[in-house]
């Protein structure tokens, strides 16, 4: 394969430029198995530039993606444009573990397998539905700036879409795409890029046909902890219970129950009884708050007089580490029914996330090695699994975090053909479903749309698609989304 300057430069003199990755596209074929039969395909990985006002190359985006052979007219083929979060994610969790057509093995719960690590044909791939594009933004993969400058520039809210956006209308004239149906799927920090390209794209005359948001953060104020603010106190509840259900420190009672029957009772409580007595402060009086706590402590499978010492507000790392801490046990947060080894029994946090730890070895081994193997991909770069959004001081607009809920539902009403679907998992303690729920029934949607917009939950965690039932089941509803015709609002007025 053809490309420039592979290693990576440290920065010159004045500590600001850098090489690029020059990865001039290659297209590979290939053969796979699905559900539907067998699969044959291209894939082409590579970097598309992103250029400045005067054609000056600023940045490279690497891609790989996916689209069926011997197909002339893609014109009604669905095309999908996939991304992770983070913000600082590459797109290896979705590529390898949910949409493309290779999958890391893993234990059919998600649970990591002993080493060797390899990949195997992913039944549940979306390619027989869309061609796919996965996408690493800026500093992720082996995307690369030149400078801090302009990674700075693009590290952050609104220079993400930016870029994002650019790469997207880029690949759709490199590639002849414009025609087709077009499609985003984005997770976590995703879901808030997806939500806001749904405007973004509409400014350069791209409409979408839909977005599947998976593990929702349209509005990061509701999964953010901080002092003074109780919403995620109120929120975060049914989840807890959810990863309590699962490793039977609830009641009887709640144990002989569905666990979406569990949920929707803490979810009923939390948003009543809970609420009023959070908002009330310190005026809540001791009959209510001894009421509050139990009732608190029953939800949670959490110690009472523990429930007390919090002031009925429980943190989210202060509940993955006390709720197995008789067995020196943590909980993962981006999937509680994980459990990690822990060394400090009588520290307040989590020594580290056992859901996250879990799958980072196994996907970057596999990753790495089909890179170069079968895509063909020759770089000496570390391929970013994932670079915290804190490290490089990440942007937020105006300093406040972004809710792109407003935005998502303008473009819903400025194009009422867009679907969308929202799909959460159950003991997902990162972007949790109920703080989800209250996402959605907070953006105003408008009747007439509102039906465009479905909400699905699975047994799992935030990367849902690791467990092998949700992963089918998630397929399913996808497949179900993706074939629904959207009749928009009527037009006009009656003559």
């Amino acid at each position: 394969m053809a490309e420039k300057e592979k290693t990576e430069k440290s920065p010159d003199s004045s500590g600001k430029k850098y090489q690029l990755p020059g990865l001039v596209p290659v297209e590979t074929a290939h053969e796979s198995v699905c559900r539907t039969g067998k699969l044959r395909y291209i894939a082409t990985a590579g970097v598309l530039p992103l250029q400045d006002a005067n054609g000056e190359t600023e940045a490279e985006v690497f891609f790989t993606s996916y689209r069926l052979k011997d197909i002339e007219d893609t014109s009604s083929r669905p095309l999908t444009f996939v991304f992770n979060g983070g913000p600082g994610s590459s797109s290896i969790w979705l590529h390898m573990g949910a949409l493309g057509p290779k999958r890391v093995a893993m234990e059919p719960e998600g649970w990591m397998p002993a080493p060797p690590y390899h990949l195997e044909d992913n039944m549940d791939t979306w390619l027989d539905s869309t061609d796919l594009v996965f996408i690493d933004p800026v500093e992720t993969g082996f995307s690369r700036a030149v400078s801090d400058e302009v990674i700075d520039k693009f590290w952050g809210y609104t220079g993400d879409l930016d870029s994002v956006s650019e790469f997207i209308r880029i690949y759709l004239t490199r590639y002849r795409r414009w025609n087709s149906p077009l499609y985003l799927a984005g997770e976590s920090y995703g879901t808030t890029r997806a939500a806001g390209l749904a405007g973004h794209l509409l400014g350069k005359g791209i409409a979408l046909s839909g977005i599947v948001l998976i593990s929702t953060a349209i509005n990061l104020r509701p999964i953010f902890f901080e002092k003074g603010d109780d919403l995620p106190f109120q929120l975060f509840i049914p989840t807890y219970a959810a990863a309590a259900w699962y490793h039977r420190k609830l009641s009887e009672r709640l144990l002989q129950m569905e666990l979406a029957d569990v949920v929707k009772e803490v979810s009923a409580w939390a948003e009543s009884d809970l609420t009023v007595a959070l908002m009330k402060g310190d005026r809540l009086s001791q009959d209510d708050r001894e009421s509050i706590s139990w009732k608190l402590a029953e939800y949670t499978g959490l110690d009472e007089e523990y429930v007390k010492k919090t002031d009925l507000r429980i943190n989210i790392h202060r509940f993955c580490k006390e709720l197995l801490r008789d067995e020196n046990r943590s909980v993962g947060r981006l999937d509680s029914r994980f459990k990690g080894i822990e060394g400090d029994p009588i520290d307040d946090m989590p020594g580290y996330d056992p859901s996250m730890t879990a799958i980072k070895f196994p996907y970057a081994t596999t990753f790495n090695n089909y890179l170069k193997t079968e895509l063909g991909v020759e770089c000496d770069l570390p391929y970013r699994l994932m670079q915290h959004f804190k490290d490089r001081k990440w942007k937020w607009e105006n300093g406040a975090l972004p809710s792109t809920g407003e935005i998502l539902r303008s473009a819903m009403s400025i194009n009422p053909f867009m679907k969308v679907l929202v799909a959460q998992g159950y003991y997902d303690l990162a972007t949790p479903s109920f703080a989800t729920e209250y996402m959605i029934s907070h953006m105003n949607i408008d009747s007439e749309i509102r039906k465009n917009l479905w909400i699905t939950y699975y047994n799992a965690g935030h990367m849902f698609y690791l467990d092998e039932t949700s992963l089918a089941s998630f397929r399913v509803d996808v497949e179900d989304f993706l074939n629904r015709k959207v009749e928009g609002p009527p037009q006009g007025s009656p003559s």
